[in-house]
């Protein structure tokens, strides 16, 4: 059974779904224990993601199939949750499933796994089209955001998101021999190995949803003095630097410090990097302007990341919310008189966002609310009565969408 084809994949893949899910660990974090060839750690994390973002209906599908119903972390439900994914997202053959699923439950409950997989295999109806999401998630985001945007994060987390590039001018975007612009100094394309892409070397671009520029598309024009809060990995600081700024990039994390340092050398681009927790830094000078893109609970990257719909409970909400309470009253103090402070968090939770800013403005009415201006936004995305951007699932839908994300520019009296 050892000798398999593909059961080291499956293995690993096995642990990541239970890192995931059992001790609310991310993907990524989990996948830097793989020890695997290149290949076979891309198939494990194909196939962990593709169980992640079918997990309600292949869960649906399992308790048909079974008289009592497995616990939700028990092995035979892992094993089963892969070895469907794999039938629904990535065209495994069916022998491949059987062969690759039973050693995973080799000492335990392997004719359980053994009826079970073959009983739905043998009566196979293809999933849902689109996806269900957690109960819990589509309730929160139903009340919220309304049924549409429940149907909309359905469609999109059934769809592999496209690839978007961040460009140091808007010449080398239109320039680019792939894909298509939404944006100035933006390209998307279809998603691919990114060091293979046309340019990679030549550090004239780098990877960043759409969604994710839109912070600093909103930050004021060279020249100015301005600090990127909680920095890292330093997609936003490379705009900010690409647009002739000066800037100073701020992480609590010196190994995703070391990141951005690397993508500012490919880059050719320039930052003053410093190492701190943003709430204890002694700032040597207020700034022009500040953009704080929060630490929160990333429900925004859903699509890229479906495993934030299971690490995202309310309580991590809440906590989320009360440590950007503190980010962004301590980055308020970081400001002059006159300057813009730019507050961004990739969630899609109310506290996080709309109600994180109002209370704020509340408590700090030196502070006012600055609607984006005509052309800073990409055509299609659009700013709410208040003047604060909520980008939800849907917006761009038929260009492939955009991740989850939350802004709103604030201005110093």
């Amino acid at each position: 059974m050892a000798d398999v084809e593909g059961l080291g994949a499956r293995r690993a893949a096995l642990h990541l779904l239970d890192a995931v899910l059992r001790q609310g660990r991310t993907l990524e974090s989990a996948a830097q224990g793989i020890r695997l060839a290149p290949p076979d750690a891309a198939l494990a994390l194909a196939i962990a993601g593709e169980a992640l973002r079918r997990l309600p209906d292949l869960d649906e599908r399992i308790d048909s199939a079974t008289r009592q119903r497995l616990p939700d972390d028990a092995k035979a439900r892992m094993v089963l949750r892969l070895a469907l994914a794999q039938k629904a997202g990535l065209g495994t053959p069916d022998h491949a499933l059987v062969a690759t699923a039973l050693p995973l439950v080799a000492g335990g409950p392997r004719r359980l796994v053994h009826g079970v997989l073959g009983t739905l295999l043998r009566q196979w109806v293809d999933l849902p089209d689109p996806p269900a999401l957690p109960a819990d998630v589509e309730q929160r985001w139903a009340r919220a955001w309304g049924d549409a945007m429940v149907l909309a994060a359905r469609r999109a987390i059934g769809r592999r998101p496209p690839l978007d590039l961040s460009f140091k001018s808007d010449a080398e975007a239109q320039a680019y021999p792939l894909g298509i612009s939404l944006a100035p100094r933006h390209r998307r394309i279809v998603s691919a190995s990114v060091q293979a892409l046309p340019g990679f070397d030549a550090g004239g671009w780098w990877v960043q949803d759409i969604a994710a520029s839109l912070p600093a598309r909103l930050m004021p024009a060279a020249p100015a003095d301005v600090l990127d809060l909680c920095a890292a990995p330093g997609g936003k600081t490379m705009q900010l630097a690409a647009a002739g700024l000066s800037v100073t990039a701020l992480d609590r994390s010196e190994s995703r410090l070391a990141r951005l340092a690397d993508n500012l050398a490919r880059t050719g681009l320039t930052a003053d990097l410093v190492a701190a927790d943003a709430l204890d830094w002694p700032a040597p000078r207020r700034f022009d302007a500040v953009l704080l893109d929060a630490p929160c609970s990333a429900t925004g990257t859903f699509r890229r990341h479906p495993e934030v719909l299971y690490r995202a409970r309310p309580a991590i909400i809440v906590e989320s919310a009360a440590l950007q309470s503190r980010l962004i009253d301590r980055a308020a103090t970081m400001l002059k008189s006159g300057g813009t402070l730019v507050y961004a968090v990739c969630s899609l939770e109310p506290e996080e966002g709309e109600a994180m800013v109002a209370a704020f403005l509340a408590r700090n009415t030196a502070f006012r609310l600055v609607p984006p201006r005509p052309g800073e936004l990409p055509d299609g995305v659009t700013s709410s009565p208040e003047g604060w951007v909520q980008v939800l699932p849907g917006m761009l839908e038929g260009d492939g969408g955009l991740d989850g994300f939350f802004v709103a520019r604030l201005a110093r009296a």
